[in-house]
């Protein structure tokens, strides 16, 4: 005689194997709405879902959430012609803030350096320490960002002595600078003062696509902001060997590697804050990055990079239910610790979670920013479109492809206008 439990037993497994069944094979995307965090203007997914579903086995138990296919793309701009005539006017800037925000401040004034014809002085890099500075060099392959860039921009390693007694006329530029703003503001400037230093300001920040009717320009921003920014050599190959050990941990369990940009330091800082102190969406802390994975299925095996440096007692339950997480401090080579994670210098430990970042497998950034925004277009120029936005408040029904970023799904990258 059949037990009337072992039945309903049965039942229930069969409905959960279809449902991860549709998991797997749900072939759209379910329509998300678009956040913009002022601070920076960058997208986030937005989804409201119940909040008092308990987290079911089928969850724990582990799917695959997004298809193993790398989409194949190829660069849509070709490289901008050389132009004849070069003024005898210079561009200078420092990059600052960042290694996230180096990459839209080259990139801007690589095209008004090209709009204006003048020649593009290497900007130093100003750290986070008042009057700390390094040689472009020091952090960027110098060399190959001039072959990069030869016969789109003049550049060269430091400003002549004849000039450098001279007094620039300093210009505040909106990130992602208009032809028009070119015309109308920094032109009649250079006319006058032909020695510029450029002010890049992040006020109010989007990359999504602009059209314009200036093709030159477009391919120049594409060309800048893709094939000319790159880390020297040894750091690069710091990078590598952090992700070549993050393979090889994740080939134990046969899964996937997971980065997340995790920073509980920013959860309290004013990225994070909204004007009357409560913490923004599009920021998580640890426990819901927990929560969110879980119900999107991951597996416990999941191999997990987070952005954090150090390991600390808030990241513990993530630990317990993710056992193979790591930071930088568990993978970095023991011989590098000294230069990138105890110097203090936060934009060389930085520059290596965006290389990560950019080529792992998969791609959760639980902090809403440029870091997230130009991650995003380096996997998009890569192909490696498996970007998963958190949210809280899970239902039973979460899938993994609800969450895809929409800078995915609605294309609405500028990385989309530079790649086919």
């Amino acid at each position: 005689m059949v037990d009337p439990r072992q039945v309903v037993a049965g039942f229930l497994t069969l409905s959960m194997f279809v449902m991860l069944g549709n998991m797997i094979k749900h072939d759209h995307f379910t329509s998300v709405s678009e956040l913009s965090i002022e601070a920076t203007g960058v997208e986030f997914n937005a989804m409201k879902i119940a909040d008092n579903t308990e987290i079911t086995n089928a969850n724990r138990a582990g799917v695959e959430p997004l298809n193993e296919a790398v989409e194949e793309v190829k660069p849509c701009w070709t490289k901008p012609s050389p132009k004849g005539e070069q003024s005898n006017g210079f561009v200078t800037l420092s990059l600052t803030m960042g290694p996230e925000y180096h990459i839209s401040q080259i990139a801007d004034a690589v095209v008004i350096a090209r709009y204006l014809g003048a020649t593009l002085v290497l900007p130093e890099i100003r750290g986070d320490e008042l009057g700390k500075s390094r040689n472009f060099q020091d952090m960027y392959d110098g060399e190959k960002f001039k072959r990069s860039l030869d016969g789109v921009v003049k550049v060269v390693d430091k400003l002549p002595n004849e000039w450098s007694s001279k007094k620039p006329a300093v210009i505040r530029v909106p990130n992602r600078v208009t032809e028009h703003f070119i015309l109308e503001t920094i032109q009649p400037i250079f006319q006058t003062n032909s020695y510029l230093r450029l002010a890049i300001i992040f006020s109010s920040v989007s990359l999504k696509p602009k059209g314009t009717n200036n093709k030159d320009l477009d391919s120049t921003a594409c060309h800048a902001m893709f094939s000319g920014l790159k880390l020297k050599p040894e750091y690069s190959e710091v990078a590598e060997q952090m992700l070549g050990r993050l393979k090889e941990l994740s080939k134990k369990s046969d899964e996937k590697v997971l980065a997340v940009d995790l920073r509980t330091d920013l959860l309290e800082k004013k990225v994070c804050k909204t004007s009357g102190g409560a913490r923004r969406k599009g920021c998580y802390n640890p426990h819901e990055v927990l929560n969110f994975l879980k119900k999107v299925g991951f597996s416990a095996n999941t191999t997990i990079y987070l952005t954090e440096t150090w390991w600390h007692k808030g990241l513990n339950t993530l630990k317990e239910a993710f056992p193979n997480t790591y930071t930088k401090d568990d993978i970095m080579p023991a011989e590098k610790k000294g230069e990138f994670l105890n110097s203090g210098d936060s934009d060389l430990a930085r520059a290596l979670d965006l290389e990560i970042c950019s080529q792992s497998d998969v791609f959760v950034p639980a902090i809403a920013g440029m870091f997230y925004g130009h991650v995003a277009g380096k996997r998009i120029g890569s192909g490696l479109t498996e970007i998963l936005v958190p949210a809280t408040g899970l239902g039973a029904s979460a899938q993994a492809s609800d969450f895809i970023s929409t800078y995915i799904t609605k294309k609405s990258h500028f990385a989309y206008s530079c790649y086919c």
